[in-house]
């Protein structure tokens, strides 16, 4: 879903962010992390456009953000719901109030307005507090508050920014237990802070960043995880080439392909499937690669349907 691609930005002499590469798919959870000045902010600015990055690309669900025109930016933006530092809550309005107005300006019905208000007091757990304006809400309520404002607009992306700041220990760890349910709803979170004990106890991934620079990519990381970038990728793709390569071992010409026309039996055995058993383990990809005709592809159906049958048997 978000691609940064060699992001660089500078400020007058002051560099930013330094060739800074990572994806974050779809529905995953993820921490940003780094003491202040390492860049977090900055990652955050370029994401929402409010900033455009000096070199490199980010690309936002397929969109490239840089070279998005002025006119689609709002538009854009509603596909990222934001809890800011400073929580912005407009503090003359109730806490169910700030939440309708989000949504008026989206031009809801009225009927929207009041389930998906209902839903979201519930999801952060304020319908007892919907009533009272900002400064009547404690700080770890004003934070839950921010957060079923942002995701109003049913974003795909949630971004925390700073979360716990201002939260004791037991508001913080009630805060990450509403994002860790936000995220097992399907929308992607992303967590920019220097909260160590909300990282470690997260058990997500984690990417820090030391002066402009990501030192650390790792799933399931700790605070202060030292894995280089792309490495875990790199070790998975080592454990699938492992295990390709001992399916291929121990795959036999069982004589199951015999049935087969010689020339799509060969055209199979180049590809290195040796038998009926190496085609039920392709991938769909894996399958695409082997390009067989409309004929074949009924010849090798047919196939799999009689060796199924006799592995029944």
């Amino acid at each position: 879903m978000i691609h940064f691609d060699n992001v660089e930005k500078t400020y007058d002499k002051i560099t930013a962010l330094k060739d800074v590469t990572f994806e974050i798919p779809d529905g995953e959870f993820c921490f940003i992390v780094g003491p202040s000045g390492a860049g977090k902010s900055t990652i955050m600015k370029l994401l929402i456009r409010e900033e455009l990055p000096t070199k490199g690309d980010i690309v936002f669900d397929k969109v490239s953000v840089p070279k998005l025109p002025n006119k689609l930016v709002p538009e854009y933006r509603q596909k990222i719901g934001m809890v800011f530092q400073d929580l912005k809550l407009l503090p003359k309005k109730t806490l169910e109030e700030n939440i309708n107005f989000t949504l008026e300006i989206l031009n809801k019905t009225q009927k929207e307005i009041q389930d998906t208000t209902e839903y979201l007091l519930e999801l952060v757990d304020l319908k007892d507090r919907r009533s009272l304006f900002p400064k009547e809400l404690s700080g770890g309520e004003q934070q839950r508050g921010a957060i079923a404002r942002a995701l109003a607009n049913n974003p795909k992306v949630l971004v925390a920014d700073e979360p716990t700041g201002n939260l004791d220990p037991d508001n913080a760890s009630e805060l990450l237990k509403i994002l860790q349910t936000i995220n097992k709803n399907g929308t992607t979170v992303l967590v920019i802070t220097h909260n160590k004990d909300l990282v470690d106890s997260g058990q997500r991934r984690v990417i820090r960043l030391e002066e402009g620079a990501i030192i650390s990519d790792s799933s399931k990381g700790s605070y202060e995880s030292n894995t280089p970038p792309k490495e875990e990728h790199k070790k998975e793709e080592e454990k699938k080439s492992e295990k390709t390569n001992e399916k291929k071992e121990e795959s036999k010409d069982d004589g199951s392909l015999n049935k087969l026309k010689k020339k799509l039996k060969t055209k199979l055995e180049k590809n290195g499937v040796k038998c009926a058993n190496d085609l039920l383990d392709l991938t769909t990809s894996e399958f695409k690669k082997l390009k067989l005709s409309k004929g074949e592809k009924k010849e090798v159906e047919k196939l799999l349907q009689d060796y199924l049958k006799t592995k029944k048997k």
